[in-house]
Formats: C-alpha cells, sequence, structure tokens
C-alpha cells in the first residue's frame, strides 16, 4: 500500500477513534466462538473493543492479537485495555500487507470491513494464511461490489478509505481465497446490495480453514 493510501486511512480513522459510530460491515465476532487458550487476531481492530472481548472469551492461557494502521485508534484501544485491567491482549500497528506477527500463530483471524482497505488484497489474504496455525479459521465480514469499480475511484485514497472503492467484485474475492489455499469458504451471511459512492455492494461475512497439512490438496 502506498503512503498515500495509508495517510488517507490513517486520517480518516483517527478522526474516528474517539467516535461512537459503528466501524464494521458484519457480524465477524459473533460468528467467530473463539474458545479458551486459542490465539485470536482481529485485523483492523479500531477501538478494541472485539480484541477485549475475545481475550477475555479465550482466557488467561490464550491471547488476543488487534492489528490496525491508526496510531489513534491503537492509542485508544490500549486506553481501554489499561482502564479494564486485560493482561491477555495487544495492540500493534501495522498494514495487512505485511503483518507484525510471526508464522504459525493464530487459531482464529477475524476482521469488520477492513480488507476492502488494502489496495493488494492477495498479499493480505496470504498473510492471513501465513499468521494461521495450519487447521486455523478465519471469520471475516467485508463488502464486495456488484461489478468492478472504475479505476478512478479504485485508484482515489479518499474513496477507497471512505470504505466502498476499495471493493472488489465477489467472484474475484473468492477466487483470491481459493487461490491462497484456504479450504471450506463459506458465507455465513450476506447482504443485498445497497449504494455506496458510485457504485452498489453488498457486505457478507465469510468464514474458511487453513489446510492442516501439506500433504492435503489447496
Amino acid at each position: 500500500m502506498t503512503n498515500e493510501f495509508i495517510l488517507e486511512i490513517d486520517k480518516r480513522y483517527s478522526d474516528l477513534a474517539e467516535s461512537s459510530c459503528c466501524l464494521s460491515c458484519g457480524n465477524a465476532s459473533l460468528f467467530a466462538k473463539p474458545a479458551e487458550t486459542e490465539i485470536v487476531v482481529d485485523l483492523g481492530s479500531g477501538r478494541g473493543e472485539d480484541v477485549l472481548k475475545m481475550a477475555l472469551e479465550v482466557g488467561e492461557n490464550g491471547f488476543a492479537y488487534g492489528i490496525d494502521i491508526s496510531d489513534k485508534m491503537i492509542e485508544k484501544a490500549n486506553k481501554q485495555k489499561q482502564k479494564l485491567g486485560i493482561e491477555n491482549a495487544a495492540f500493534i500497528e501495522s498494514e495487512l500487507t505485511d503483518i507484525k506477527l510471526p508464522n504459525n500463530l493464530a487459531d482464529l483471524v477475524i476482521s469488520n470491513c477492513t480488507i476492502n482497505h488494502s489496495t493488494d488484497k492477495k498479499k493480505t489474504w496470504s498473510e492471513i494464511y501465513r499468521i494461521l496455525k495450519p487447521g486455523g479459521r478465519f471469520v471475516i465480514s467485508d463488502i464486495y461490489s456488484t461489478e468492478p469499480v472504475p479505476t478512478e475511484y479504485a485508484s482515489d485514497p479518499t474513496a477507497v478509505a471512505e470504505c466502498w472503492a476499495g471493493a472488489v467484485t465477489k467472484e474475484t474475492y473468492l477466487q483470491t481465497l481459493s487461490d491462497t489455499g484456504f479450504k471450506d469458504v463459506k458465507i455465513l451471511e450476506e447482504s443485498k446490495p445497497y449504494p455506496k459512492g458510485k457504485i452498489n455492494l453488498s457486505s457478507f461475512t465469510i468464514c474458511g480453514w487453513k489446510k492442516s497439512c501439506c500433504c492435503q490438496n489447496k
């Protein structure tokens, strides 16, 4: 992701750090159901609510990581963590195309309306695959466009930051998951198309698994 896109996204979400508005487009956190002792990661963790909730669900022998590109969101999330006295959570400022976590770490990766911001979605999904343990799963809510987004908008950092112009079609989205190596991808919920910006979008929540061993076919 270029600096121009990073700066625009950082600006938009830094301004929203103290807001009470909803920043999600689905119910990934409700479908995720983390278990005790699991290691979980939230991409685009924002103010940290889902991370801190999952930290309590996985217990003291589990751990929850929040990844966000906005320093103001990280700051807000850490304040909430300290206020609640939660120790098994950490918030990391990082791009989605180069997640600052080791290989094969997570049992579960969640995200809410964040991956559409990435200008290199193939690299982002490769990073998700990399940080998941073999047999690990993702539950992710995001948006897709009903037709390809015109280049003039897809290349506009402001339009991408506004959570519409970075969308790809459903077919492209699912093909990227297959190409990455995820298996048993399922759509858990899906909205009817709605207008946003200059296009029509749908939101959906999907889940899938990283293959559990090298002998399995992608």
